[in-house]
């Protein structure tokens, strides 16, 4: 008897915590844009870049494309990680593949690029694809031709 009821409080403090904590966390959400940060080591140099997904970005002689940007909701502990393309593109040869991987802002040194000249980390993650979704389904419809519906 003793027993079923040491079980039967146990179950009951689990489900309070579940219901007062909440069991899953709230999954990251894509982005946009991803916000890099570059260090050229000969000037000291530092930039901050915004990049968004698919577009190339230089910095120096390197060719930074972003794949993928995500960001946790802010009720999580912050941590914004994009899966990120670097080339070195001098003129007159050949691209050369320096990084490919995932970056995490909260923790630069984990997967970082590793060149003599530049540093590059991700800072943060804009433009939530989610937020984008929200405010085209909340535009009012216009019928006409597109070219000439100019809000």
């Amino acid at each position: 008897m003793h027993s079923r009821l040491l079980i039967f409080r146990a179950l009951y403090v689990v489900g309070l915590t579940i219901v007062f904590f909440g069991v899953a966390s709230a999954a990251a959400s894509p982005h946009r844009v991803a916000v890099l940060q570059g260090l050229d080591k000969v000037t000291a140099r530092v930039s901050t870049l915004s990049a968004p997904i698919g577009a190339t970005v230089r910095f120096g002689t390197l060719e930074i494309i972003v794949r993928y940007c995500d960001k946790r909701p802010p009720e999580e502990t912050p941590e914004s990680a994009a899966f990120i393309d670097i080339w070195q593109a001098r003129r007159g040869e050949p691209a050369v593949s320096l990084f490919r991987g995932w970056m995490f802002a909260s923790s630069p040194a984990l997967n970082a690029l590793e060149h003599p000249v530049y540093d590059i980390w991700v800072l943060d993650c804009e433009d939530s694809v989610e937020d984008a979704d929200v405010s085209l389904r909340l535009q009012p419809y216009t019928p006409g031709i597109p070219a000439l519906n100019l809000h």
